[in-house]
């Protein structure tokens, strides 16, 4: 059994736990992350968890969803106002539900599957593990603007090593996004877990490292924090240049938050 499943529904049911006391008018609150309401958060990972599920379970729907999201972008459409439309406008408590209920139906499938069968995407095709993998990342850091704007701190657990095992894979991905030269020497990277474990990456003869808090360290590669705004330990030019743009998702190259732009707001 894929063990990323079921911490993907692990971090999903962390999320719905958040959500479900709020009032409908709530979820018009307008996040830190590019003025995107609650609503626009809870869409978007909705409407991408479909296309994952189909991208497992049926190619040729997986091809037309991506392919009607992709023409409206093109005919002018924001995500935002795509994502709407193809969900049906669905909004504030409905849309909790039919969230909820999808992601709790995909999870047993994903967790069944052959970690290693390729599964297509929008870029290129990758492993199922990867596919599912890639919504926990999205899940736990889109999460983050959530968190912010409901001045609530979170408690994280253990299954954030999927994000930093993400994080550390795309290394060189960050610099070849970007048209950049990847360096030679990848950085060691040490971080403390939520429950103190230690997690080490690479090999620690090496002068370039991060060290420091695990949330931190997934804080700064899903782009939720600036390295300015972490007490992380950066060591060495090519930690250095890494972390100024660490960016472990797909898609274009993105530009971190400034210092202070993201932070947990004070409650009202």
């Amino acid at each position: 059994m894929l063990q990323q499943a079921y911490d993907f529904k692990d971090e999903c049911d962390a999320l719905y736990e958040v959500l479900l006391p709020l009032e409908e008018s709530d979820y018009n609150k307008v996040t830190q992350f590019k003025g995107w309401t609650i609503n626009d958060v809870l869409a978007h990972l909705h409407y991408f968890n479909y296309l994952a599920f189909h991208s497992l379970e049926n190619e040729e729907r997986f091809v037309h969803e991506y392919g009607a999201m992709r023409k409206s972008r093109e005919a002018g459409e924001t995500i935002r106002e795509a994502t709407d439309r193809l969900i049906n406008y669905s909004k504030g408590k409905k849309l909790l539900s039919e969230w909820r209920e999808f992601y709790q139906d995909m999870t047993k499938p994903f967790a069944s599957a052959d970690p290693k069968k390729r599964v297509k995407w929008g870029g290129p095709d990758m492993s199922v593990r990867s596919s599912i993998s890639a919504r926990l990342m999205e899940t736990w850091s889109h999460s983050q603007a959530v968190y912010d704007v409901l001045g609530l701190k979170r408690a994280n657990t253990d299954r954030i090593k999927n994000v930093a095992v993400m994080g550390v894979n795309t290394f060189g991905w960050t610099f070849i996004n970007r048209k950049e030269d990847v360096p030679a020497e990848r950085p060691f990277v040490q971080l403390t877990a939520p429950s103190g474990k230690i997690w080490e990456w690479n090999t620690s003869d090496v002068a370039s490292r991060v060290v420091g808090n695990a949330e931190e360290f997934c804080q700064v590669v899903t782009q939720t924090r600036s390295i300015e705004d972490t007490s992380l330990r950066v060591e060495g030019a090519a930690a250095t240049l890494w972390m100024k743009h660490a960016q472990c998702f797909a898609g274009v190259p993105r530009t971190p938050p400034a210092k202070g732009a993201r932070f947990i707001a004070p409650v009202s």
